[in-house]
């Protein structure tokens, strides 16, 4: 199944998030496992960390939500240390769906969204008839079953390294927290500054450690004032000054890297088309889930045919509309475990262009925002991948 040309499979095993900690790991004497399903395993190291990181023995790995590659270079004035760094790869891609539960769990498992389950924003619980939204996920599903691959951080702990994330108080022990980062400790933060040191302060802590730290505030504030606003501008300059407070505090022997879940794309009035203003789109339909550039439509028995016509021909040019099978075959999931398929919805709808596709009175606060990502286009997929090396390293 071809994509249409706006569209990009991401690159897995050769430039993707997922690539970034089996890096890492391989740089720390610790060889990463990433099996497939049903394929070969990917490579351990396909953006030579190791080279990159070379002599460092702690490494802090800093991912801020929604700091999109291209929003990075579009802006040298609010994010002059971010635009300093080094950039060891070049641009690195995001999963399919481009959205903050798929990334966080691909960066924290080292493999594709179809390998590890956690496969949108919003997806079905198979058999259960409900729907799981991963960012207020506690323990139901079971974390420890629903996504049961080995984090990198469990690999860590087995090879005797230790391991911390430093992320929102509101995420200590969240579900998500556990799919993604289980085997490492947790540390809080309560802001950009707090951040910065206790990043700081895990990495002089032990002689050889990764340390992980996620930032939220630039896509919260993306998503509703838009990135092409003030408050978006004005939040990126927190952010490039807390980037610079994690490199003026790095011990000699460390080193950061700092990445990105995926980019974002504001989205005008005139490129949204409302799913619960059209009669057809709800036809035969049990559960919408996705997100408003990332669909997921599962069909009541029988009817998942006459589904993927329907929304075929309403979305028309506005998405990339297929079956589950075709979405599968595509590869933008990775391989898929077969288990996990039915997380996938019978039909999915990714956007083309500026589109999205909002629920006004399923989804009311969800279907009121600015800006946007989830799909496949190079702006959303786009994520940096930037260096700075302690003194010691670079002597």
């Amino acid at each position: 199944m071809t994509l249409p040309p706006d569209l990009h499979v991401p690159a897995y095993g050769t430039a993707t998030l997922a690539d970034v900690l089996p890096g890492v790991l391989t740089a720390l004497g610790v060889p990463p496992a990433r099996p497939q399903p049903g394929a070969a395993d990917l490579p351990a190291d396909p953006l030579d960390l190791q080279t990159a990181l070379r002599g460092a023995r702690r490494v802090a790995v800093l991912l801020v939500d929604g700091l999109g590659a291209d929003l990075v270079r579009a802006h040298p004035d609010q994010a002059p240390v971010l635009n300093a760094l080094l950039s060891p790869v070049g641009d690195l891609q995001a999963p399919c769906p481009s959205t903050t539960p798929v990334s966080l769990t691909t960066l924290g498992t080292g493999l594709p969204p179809g390998s590890h389950g956690v496969l949108g924003f919003v997806t079905d619980v198979p058999g259960e008839d409900r729907a799981l939204t991963h960012t207020h996920w506690t323990d139901d599903p079971d974390p420890d079953t629903w996504q049961a691959r080995p984090t990198a951080f469990q690999q860590l702990a087995a090879a005797g390294v230790d391991s911390t994330v430093v992320g929102p108080y509101a995420f200590a022990g969240s579900g998500l927290t556990k799919a993604a980062y289980r085997g490492a400790r947790y540390t809080s933060a309560v802001s950009p500054g707090d951040l910065a040191a206790m990043t700081g302060h895990a990495l002089a802590a032990a002689d050889r450690t990764l340390v992980y730290g996620y930032h939220a505030e630039l896509d919260l504030t993306g998503h509703v004032r838009g990135v092409d606003s003030d408050s978006w501008r004005n939040q990126l300059a927190v952010v490039d000054a807390m980037v610079g407070q994690v490199v003026d505090g790095l011990p000699a022997d460390a080193a950061l890297l700092v990445t990105a879940d995926h980019g974002m794309l504001d989205v005008p009035h005139d490129t949204r088309l409302d799913i619960d203003e059209e009669v057809e789109l709800q036809e035969d339909v049990r559960l919408l889930a996705g997100e408003p550039r990332a669909r997921y439509v599962h069909a009541r028995e029988g009817s998942a045919a006459d589904v993927l016509a329907t929304w075929q021909g309403v979305l028309a040019h506005r998405a990339w509309v297929v079956s589950r099978e075709e979405a599968v075959d595509s590869g933008v999931f990775g391989p898929v475990d077969a288990a996990l398929a039915a997380r996938i919805g019978d039909v999915v709808a990714l956007a083309r262009g500026s589109w999205a596709f909002t629920a006004t009175r399923r989804e009311k606060v969800p279907s009121m925002l600015a800006a946007y990502h989830g799909s496949l286009t190079a702006t959303e997929l786009a994520i940096p991948l930037l260096l700075a090396r302690g003194r010691a390293l670079d002597a």
